[in-house]
């Protein structure tokens, strides 16, 4: 692990912070405990972002100065059940994040009913093997992310779920597929977490072969040259970046509203209002209606 950091570190400049995201699927047993600890040591350190733990596992996404990220990973690994904790890698000019916090939940992501990845999950497939897959015609290809993640970018032939939150996936699913007809189904997501329960799930609905992208789009894009990828657009990300290249270099592109150009936080997104690649709640339009409806109450 040590050469791995101190070879990005002698690649990228010294100013630079490392962005890192991980989760693991494991017993935590002592969440409640263990929280305060490790956010004493991200303050300690230095680190911002959120990590979050439950009895099923641990998921994150942090950044800091990469001596201090090396620092962060061997605690982590040193929990029991953590030892091989795996983690994507980009860099940013500062911090992307405001704060550290350490959260505790019932479960690291809501699928909207019970399964164990430890149980039951698909078959991963590795970035270097992901084109050959979503490039069958037998293949069904699902983005289990947002609809605004969607719209920054997602691969080619890629199906829009068109949802606003992962728990609405399955009623999707049931509704447009039947694994009697539909043998073979990919999924994918950023950094490959919330495949882990939706392969799960598929299966358990008797979907006969899924396989998701090992390491999310994140590995995808660390890994294969944009002169081979089948990725289209910037990969969609929560913090201050809003979106990052093929490079993994913060992007410009999905920061900004094409209605009336506002920076697009994440809480916007989620509005109502807001219709990807149109408008956003502060959007003339929207702002005209609003005032419109007002004035007739």
């Amino acid at each position: 692990m040590a050469i791995r950091l101190e070879s990005a570190f002698n690649l990228r400049m010294t100013d630079q912070h490392e962005i890192i995201a991980f989760y693991k699927f494991t017993a935590i047993n002592d969440c409640d405990s263990w929280a305060p600890v490790l956010k004493g040591h991200m303050l300690d350190l230095d680190i911002m972002g959120t990590i979050l733990l439950a009895p099923e596992g641990i998921n994150g996404t942090i950044g800091g100065k990469p001596e201090a990220i090396e620092k962060i990973v061997g605690i982590m690994r040193a929990h029991e059940g953590l030892e091989d904790l795996p983690f994507k890698s980009s860099y940013a000019p500062g911090h992307v994040f405001n704060r550290a916090k350490v959260k505790v939940k019932p479960s690291l992501i809501n699928i909207g009913s019970q399964v164990d990845p430890n149980e039951l999950v698909g078959e991963y497939v590795k970035p270097k093997d992901w084109n050959a897959l979503i490039s069958d015609p037998e293949v069904v290809l699902i983005d289990t992310r947002n609809d605004y993640e969607f719209h920054a970018g997602t691969f080619e032939g890629a199906i829009d779920p068109d949802i606003k939150r992962f728990r609405e996936l399955p009623a999707f699913v049931n509704e447009h597929y039947d694994p009697k007809v539909h043998k073979k189904v990919a999924m994918f997501c950023t950094g490959g977490i919330r495949c882990e329960k939706s392969t799960s799930w598929m299966l358990e609905q008797g979907f006969e072969h899924v396989y998701h992208l090992e390491g999310g789009i994140l590995k995808y894009l660390e890994e294969i040259p944009q002169s081979e990828s089948m990725w289209k657009g910037d990969c969609y990300v929560f913090d201050e970046r809003v979106g990052v290249n093929h490079e993994l270099a913060p992007s410009d592109e999905a920061k900004f509203c094409p209605g009336c150009g506002r920076a697009l936080t994440t809480k916007l997104r989620c509005s109502p209002d807001y219709v990807a690649g149109q408008q956003c709640s502060f959007c003339p339009s929207v702002l005209e209606r609003d005032a419109s409806n007002q004035a007739a109450c």
